[in-house]
C-alpha cells in the first residue's frame, strides 16, 4: 500500500474547507494539522475534518509536525512568507491564488522553492473546466485561424458585509488589489492560458461603489503578444453578480462560453455541433458557492508531482503571469498610460 502524504493547512478562512475536503477525500493524503492565528478558527476547522493537531504559529507547526505538503490559504499578501518558511523546512507547497501580490515576493518564493527542491503549485481551478480545456485545444489546433479578439467578463458581486468580514479584504497591503486581484485573477489567468500571454494594457480601475482602498470596478484594453486585442472587465460592484464569460474570436470562427457552458461555437465551413459540458463554477455573488471539483484535481496533482518528481499543473512561474498582468493594469490605471507586461 502506498504511504499517504501528510498535509497541513495554514489559514482557516473561507477557502480552507475546500482544501480540507479535497485532502481528506484523497486516498493518498492525510490531513495532520491546521494552523491559524485565530485559535478558535483552527480548532473549528480541525473538528469538522477530524484533525487532532492545531497551531497558531506555522513555523512551530513546521518544526514539530512531519509534513510533506502544506496548503497555503492565508490572505494573499502572506502567501510568500508561508511558502518560503515551508520550503526551508523541506515541505512542498500548494498555494491558493494569487501566488502573492508583488513581483518581489513571487520571485523570492519561486527561487527559495527551487533552491530547496520542493514543488510549488498554485490553485487556478478554472483551468479544470471542460469548456476552457476544449476551447484551448480548439485554439491550439487552429480552428479559429488568426486570433482577433480575446475577451473576459468577470462581473462579481461582493457585499459591504463581505469586505467588513475580515480586516485584510479590500486592502493594498494584504489583498493586493480588489475585484481583479481577488476574484478576477481566475479569469485573467484563464484568458491568458487559452489565448496567450499579454504584451500590454491600458486600464481604468476605481472603487466606484464600495468603501475600500482598492478597485471594485475595472475596464482594460488588452494587446496580446500574438497580435490579438481584447477587453477585460472585472467588478465586485454589480448586482447581481453575472456568470463569468469568455469570448474568443478569430478570422475563421468564434467561441463563447460562460460558467454554465458554451453559448456559441461556430467555425467557417464547419457544421460542428456545440460541445455539451457539465461545468458550473458559480461564486459570482457568493464566494462560498464556488465548485470544489477543481480543488480535488489540484490536491491530487501536487501529490502526483511529488511522487513522480515532475512540475505541478500550475508551477510558480506560470502562476505569477496573472499577477504580473494585474500589476501592469494597476500601473496603467495610476499613470493613465499604456503599460507593457514584464517589459
Amino acid at each position: 500500500m502506498t504511504t499517504k502524504l501528510k498535509f497541513a493547512i495554514v489559514g482557516a478562512g473561507v477557502i480552507a474547507p475546500f482544501h480540507a475536503k479535497a485532502i481528506t477525500a484523497n486516498k493518498e493524503a492525510e490531513l495532520v494539522a491546521i494552523c491559524d492565528t485565530g485559535k478558535e478558527k483552527a480548532e473549528t476547522l480541525a473538528k469538522e475534518f477530524s484533525v487532532s493537531k492545531t497551531y497558531t504559529d506555522y513555523e512551530t507547526m513546521f518544526k514539530e509536525e512531519e509534513i510533506d505538503i502544506v496548503s497555503v490559504c492565508m490572505p494573499s499578501g502572506l502567501h510568500a512568507e508561508v511558502a518560503i518558511a515551508a520550503a526551508k523546512s523541506g515541505i512542498h507547497v500548494l498555494c491558493e491564488k494569487p501566488l502573492d501580490i508583488t513581483k518581489e515576493k513571487m520571485t523570492e518564493m519561486i527561487k527559495v522553492c527551487r533552491e530547496n527542491k520542493v514543488k510549488l503549485g498554485c490553485v487556478y481551478q478554472r483551468r479544470m473546466l471542460d469548456a476552457a480545456i476544449i476551447t484551448r485545444k480548439a485554439i491550439q489546433e487552429g480552428k479559429l485561424g488568426k486570433l482577433v479578439l480575446g475577451d473576459a467578463y468577470l462581473k462579481y458581486y461582493r457585499s459591504p458585509e463581505y469586505y467588513a468580514s475580515a480586516g485584510w479584504r479590500g486592502t493594498w497591503e494584504l489583498d493586493g488589489g480588489g475585484a481583479l486581484m481577488n476574484q478576477g485573477v481566475h479569469g485573467i489567468d484563464l484568458i491568458q492560458w487559452m489565448v496567450g500571454d499579454v504584451e500590454s494594457v491600458f486600464a481604468y480601475t476605481a472603487p466606484l461603489v464600495r468603501n475600500i482602498e482598492v478597485e471594485d470596478t475595472a475596464v482594460i484594453a488588452v494587446k496580446y503578444k500574438n497580435g490579438a486585442f481584447g477587453v477585460i472587465q472585472g467588478t465586485t460592484s454589480v448586482y447581481p453578480g453575472q456568470e463569468t464569460r469568455f469570448e474568443i474570436h478569430g478570422e475563421n470562427g468564434s467561441i463563447i462560453f460562460a460558467d454554465s457552458g458554451f453559448k456559441h461555437w461556430e467555425f467557417l465551413d464547419s457544421g460542428e455541433a456545440i460541445p455539451q459540458v457539465g461545468d458550473s463554477e458559480g461564486g459570482s455573488s457568493d464566494p462560498k458557492a464556488i465548485s470544489d471539483e477543481g480543488h480535488y484535481a489540484f490536491v491530487d496533482d501536487i501529490i502526483q508531482a511529488v511522487r513522480e518528481d515532475r512540475e505541478p499543473l500550475v508551477p510558480g512561474e506560470d502562476a505569477r503571469k496573472a499577477v504580473d498582468l494585474i500589476l501592469a493594469i494597476y500601473e496603467s490605471s495610476r499613470t493613465g498610460k499604456e503599460v507593457k507586461v514584464n517589459p
